[in-house]
């Protein structure tokens, strides 16, 4: 749930730090009266913290008065930008997130929180931050992480990124996001990814045609480069999976998935694409980010269930419950494509 209060307040004032671009936030009466107001909705919602995302450095001790013995988690760019921040005795979290949206920053903000064990999967968070105006703190937010979340641990985080680092994952969620929500040429996009354990899946794989990341070299195909980014929404919409290794480099695309579905549950109206994330992480190590043509929603699976369910939204991500449906039967094809 996501449940916002936006303040009318006169815009603070910035100024330029040292001449180096990075913006300053000032502590102005609007900054300190919306922390107040962050601070009273985290009593009303009992909320675990409240998690400030900046987009430079400010007075960080006046921040710390302000709040007292408040929760505050400081979240950021760069490191540079919450310089000062732990020796003002707040927490602070380095997103490397510089050109997307603040909502994406949020989501990702609250899965390090929790992979770093800084919150609890369930947790409710208060979250202020820029929501209109960069440099200007304007917006209060409550996020609940809904029922499903709560089922992940900490643990269950570390002993995903023992299988998956998380900075691929990371890269592969923040793709496929993108792709839920942008499709393509104005149309739709379902795909998959199905990453880690890439010896074992591709041996459960085959080409559902002409592959077009074959030939290319490895720099050519790391999903670390914006450019090859842009190089796989580009072929998103073509039939079959992407194959990307633990390093988060693609190495194959167009791959139709062949896994059996037992003991595979999935909630109803879920198509063949998701028949096969959930049976390919259901048979390997892999982790299958899948998603739909028709929602846009993203599913990341694991062992077989949806363990994360991302609602691709324009202006605000909501960690959504789902239902456990009976064992439906699987789709008439064992071959579904990605």
């Amino acid at each position: 749930m996501i449940c916002s209060l936006l303040p009318t307040m006169a815009p603070g004032r910035l100024r330029l730090r040292n001449g180096d671009g990075m913006k300053f936030q000032k502590f102005t009466p609007q900054f300190a009266a919306i922390l107040d107001l962050a601070v009273q909705l985290r009593s009303v919602t009992q909320a675990d913290a409240i998690l400030l995302v900046m987009d430079g450095p400010t007075e960080w001790n006046l921040v710390q008065q302000h709040i007292g013995n408040e929760k505050v988690l400081i979240v950021a760019d760069l490191a540079e930008e919450l310089a000062g921040a732990g020796e003002a005795g707040l927490t602070t979290v380095v997103l490397d997130m510089e050109d997307s949206p603040v909502i994406e920053k949020l989501t990702q903000a609250l899965l390090e929180c929790v992979g770093q064990e800084l919150l609890e999967p369930g947790a409710r968070v208060v979250a202020v931050y820029s929501g209109f105006e960069p440099g200007q703190i304007d917006s209060v937010s409550f996020l609940e992480m809904e029922e499903h979340l709560g089922r992940l641990t900490a643990r269950d985080l570390r002993k995903l990124e023992t299988s998956v680092p998380l900075e691929t994952l990371k890269v592969v969620l923040d793709l496929a996001v993108d792709i839920g929500r942008e499709g393509r040429e104005g149309k739709a996009v379902g795909t998959m990814f199905v990453v880690g354990d890439t010896r074992r899946v591709l041996a459960r794989s085959q080409p559902a045609g002409f592959d077009p990341v074959k030939g290319y070299g490895r720099k050519e195909r790391d999903l670390e480069d914006p450019r090859v980014r842009e190089a796989i929404k580009e072929i998103a919409g073509l039939d079959g999976a992407f194959i990307v290794n633990a390093e988060g480099v693609v190495e194959k695309s167009c791959q139709l998935v062949d896994a059996h579905h037992t003991d595979v549950t999935l909630s109803k109206g879920l198509g063949a694409r998701h028949w096969a994330g959930a049976a390919i992480s259901r048979t390997t190590k892999a982790i299958a980010v899948v998603v739909s043509q028709s929602t846009g929603t993203v599913r990341l699976f694991q062992n077989g269930h949806v363990v994360l369910r991302v609602e691709p939204f324009r202006r605000a991500m909501k960690w959504k419950d789902f239902e456990y449906e009976p064992s439906a039967a699987a789709p008439p094809e064992s071959k579904a494509s990605g």
